[in-house]
């Protein structure tokens, strides 16, 4: 089986081939590579949402480097320009599975379409998205297409409700701290932060959901670990000069896509919402399940949740 994913036989324009790259696109591609190698010029151009991670953009950058050197890039990417193997895709007989994402502007789809008219009897599959990575984006849909192409079975989809430890983060009176800073003060506060946040989660196995400016969403697969990561998170951020409060509680959640909703989600951003400045506020059901672990708590009562029917008591970590 050949399994073909965001493919091209020409990457240029010709007068037989109208969906390539312009000559002007050509010329502004190897500019941006020779004088962006070496600083994740390539994760940029193929997975742009991506490359807003600072995390893996010096990951990938780290990459550029070790690869080649600025002048062998160009030449590669040069050579690539230089290529066609539209006259060989007749002769291919083996089963082909060709799959573009929809939305790719570096590799339009009307490349992969090609490919799979001029394969005889390939099998085409479109799929939603817009990075050219095939671990970008919705990853599974592809290993999906891939799997059934050529075992002849689907994998079942995996059950969109899950029980898991959710943890809210939050910047204390991030507000008033940015107008006192200024905005770019403030921008490499944000930075910093997200840094921190986002080393303490690698630690401790938890998975980042969301962050909406100055906040993070993250679950985990058991609430020790996660207040463990939380107390690490408000020790690592006060040395940076911030204080956030975190709010941790374990319950039932469904899945959608690699978004998370339900009741426990709720519960567990409200929580956050009643955590002081450096604390770790966590629902009972949290501090039943670590039982035996070690880690200390002080008892804060009973507490109204904005939207929940009954009373929740919440504990704050005194020690782990």
């Amino acid at each position: 089986h050949l399994v073909l994913v965001d493919t091209f036989p020409r990457f240029v324009e010709g007068d037989d081939y109208s969906f390539g790259a312009s000559t002007r696109d050509r010329s502004r591609r190897i500019d941006e590579v020779r004088d962006g190698w070496g600083r994740g010029v390539m994760l940029r151009q193929f997975a742009p949402s991506l490359a807003r991670d600072a995390d893996l953009l010096d990951s990938w950058s780290r990459y550029e480097r070790q690869a080649a050197s600025p002048g062998s890039a160009v030449a590669m990417i040069e050579m690539l320009y230089e290529t066609d193997v539209r006259s060989a895709l007749p002769s291919i007989s083996v089963p082909t599975l060709v799959i573009a994402r929809r939305d790719a502007t570096r590799i339009p789809p009307a490349h992969s379409r090609y490919v799979a008219d001029q394969i005889p009897g390939a099998r085409y599959k479109e799929l939603p998205g817009a990075e050219t990575l095939m671990w970008a984006g919705d990853a599974s849909a592809t290993i999906a297409e891939i799997q059934e192409f050529v075992t002849g079975e689907r994998p079942l989809p995996d059950e969109s409700r899950v029980l898991a430890t959710v943890m809210f983060t939050d910047i204390v009176r991030s507000t008033e701290r940015a107008a006192a800073v200024g905005d770019s003060a403030w921008r490499e506060l944000l930075e910093a932060h997200h840094r921190v946040v986002r080393n303490e989660l690698r630690r401790f196995r938890g998975r980042e959901v969301d962050t909406a400016g100055d906040g993070f969403l993250a679950t985990f697969d058991g609430p020790g670990r996660a207040v463990h990561c939380a107390t690490s998170i408000v020790a690592a951020v006060r040395q940076v000069g911030l204080e956030v409060r975190v709010g941790i509680h374990t319950g039932e959640l469904e899945r959608i896509g690699d978004d998370i909703r339900g009741i426990a989600v709720h519960v567990g951003a409200r929580i956050g919402a009643k955590a002081r400045a450096g604390e770790v506020l966590v629902s009972a059901t949290v501090k039943a399940l670590v039982a035996g672990s070690g880690i200390a708590f002080e008892d804060r009562g009973d507490h109204d949740l904005k939207g929940i029917d009954e009373p929740w008591r919440l504990y704050a970590v005194l020690q782990v």
